[in-house]
């Protein structure tokens, strides 16, 4: 099968998707909540989901700079939020974004292997934290969360626990592996993780992605929560720091057209534990969507298009 095929196929799967979860939530009355959401609080996430690219924009340039590849703020700023266009417009969730920074990084002189890279490390440290956050939000949540699952609370809290924290030191580990010289990277186009694993800046640097991180994935619980504070669905923020988790993921799942139909369908199945009808839980599904179609109109229009090179 094409490439342009398969593009068809997945863009067809999601919209099939979005389509059928529109119609089992109720479409007439996911279009009537819809009108009635408070524009305020909808400004209100769409100014905090930009500020939580933003940072990952910055996240992403201080891992190129860790792994030896250069670039200014205002270009990872450009580059991160046309990222986010491609995305939400592109069959195969986030890695058509991922390819374009690389590519685009690249174009500047950069060493191939730390541009690539940069971009796969970015993107793992995102995904490091997000569940890291979901874990704990999920052991937070644990009473609710338990007996939707049918499991005794306890044993459901210290399982949460033990794997998050396995989880979060997961990372340290296998960095304190490279430079102690008992983990072993195959291939040379790993070198820039070596180099930088055995810089005298690891620890700082370390934790300067983790934090990032967890900035980000913070400010995106926010900007969900936004979203479902427009619609009138009101929950703690613990709810939305597990949310994020199963949200986010199905969202990256490259099997629709920028996350369309998965990340509705997750959330749904995310809030249904804490009493959110669906039709509500489709509601901030797709009120985080239009929040990234918002900052890819950014991303082309207010920071610049591709230029003729990178378009080629």
């Amino acid at each position: 099968m094409s490439k342009t095929r398969k593009a068809l196929v997945r863009a067809l799967m999601g919209m099939a998707l979005l389509g059928a979860v529109i119609y089992f939530a109720n479409p007439r009355q996911l279009f009537a909540q819809l009108q009635q959401a408070s524009p305020w609080w909808l400004l209100a996430g769409f100014v905090v989901a930009i500020s939580s690219n933003a940072v990952s924009a910055w996240r992403w340039r201080a891992m190129a700079q860790w792994l030896g590849a250069e670039m200014s703020v205002a270009s990872s700023m450009r580059w991160y939020f046309q990222a986010i266009g491609l995305n939400v417009l592109l069959p195969g969730a986030v890695v058509g974004g991922d390819v374009y920074r690389a590519i685009a990084l690249q174009k500047t002189g950069q060493a191939k292997a730390a541009s690539n890279l940069s971009v796969i490390l970015d993107r793992v440290s995102g995904l490091w934290m997000l569940c890291a956050i979901g874990g704990l939000g999920a052991f937070a949540c644990a009473p609710t969360l338990a007996a939707w699952v049918h499991m005794n609370e306890a044993v459901f809290s210290a399982l949460l626990l033990a794997v998050t924290v396995l989880w979060v030191l997961l990372p340290c580990v296998l960095l304190q592996g490279l430079r102690r010289g008992w983990l072993k990277l195959p291939g040379t186009w790993l070198d820039p993780i070596r180099v930088a694993a055995n810089s005298p800046d690891f620890v700082l640097q370390l934790l300067v992605q983790a934090m990032s991180s967890a900035v980000v994935q913070l400010l995106s619980a926010a900007a969900l929560a936004c979203g479902a504070i427009a619609l009138g669905v009101q929950l703690p923020l613990t709810v939305w720091a597990f949310a994020i988790a199963p949200v986010f993921l199905m969202a990256a799942l490259p099997v629709s057209v920028g996350g369309w139909g998965m990340r509705e369908a997750a959330a749904v199945a995310a809030l249904a534990p804490f009493g959110v009808p669906a039709v509500l839980a489709v509601g901030v599904g797709l009120l985080y969507g239009v929040f990234a179609l918002g900052q890819g109109a950014l991303g082309a229009l207010a920071l610049g298009l591709p230029n003729g090179g990178l378009r080629q």
